[in-house]
């Protein structure tokens, strides 16, 4: 098939045709719009969203710290049946201040009391979590961008569809309807 036949075939809504439908038109300026929005949209959407979450963890790593801390406990190894590699500890922590802070907070399994561990304070001086390195935040504000851009696409495929599913109800009925007016008189012109 010529490329010209293909978009001849592709574009049919658009061209002047008796059999043409208002309804024709209306679903050709729908799909096109669901396409823009899938496109243009989501191309934005994803963007604007990875931007803010790569701040997000810009600022996070920006105020976050890591102050020297020491296992309160003795952590148990990890069972078989958890099967996890990090156990919630009492953990304690001298502030820049030189008071003492204790807390709890995950550690790795199979810790002794007196063991030397890695705490993340926030600028408050409570506990948080560790801050994503640039390489993590990176991947991580990827798949947030990727999913909201997703996430519009379905949401504008699946507004789109439900249109063109009630268009497609609408031709039905209105065929139905002109088949009423028809379809007694099928074949009373035959000769005999």
């Amino acid at each position: 098939m010529s490329d010209g036949t293909y978009t001849k075939k592709r574009l049919w809504r658009w061209r002047g045709n008796p059999l043409r439908r208002r309804d024709d038109i209306l679903e050709a300026w729908i799909v096109l719009a669901v396409w823009t929005v899938v496109l243009v949209g989501g191309t934005l959407v994803g963007l604007v969203t990875a931007h803010a979450a790569d701040e997000v963890f810009a600022q996070q790593r920006a105020e976050r710290h890591s102050v020297p801390a020491v296992v309160l406990d003795d952590v148990p190894a990890s069972s078989t049946k958890t099967g996890g590699t990090r156990a919630l500890a009492r953990i304690s922590w001298t502030a820049p201040d030189g008071t003492t802070h204790t807390d709890k907070t995950l550690v790795d399994t199979g810790q002794k009391a007196g063991a030397e561990v890695v705490a993340w304070l926030d600028g408050r001086g409570n506990l948080a979590t560790e801050p994503p390195s640039p390489t993590e935040a990176a991947i991580e504000a990827g798949i947030l961008g990727t999913a909201a851009a997703l996430g519009l696409a379905g949401t504008a495929f699946g507004a789109g569809a439900l249109v063109r599913w009630r268009l497609d109800r609408r031709r039905i009925d209105q065929w139905g309807r002109e088949w009423d007016l028809v379809g007694p008189r099928w074949g009373q012109n035959k000769t005999g």
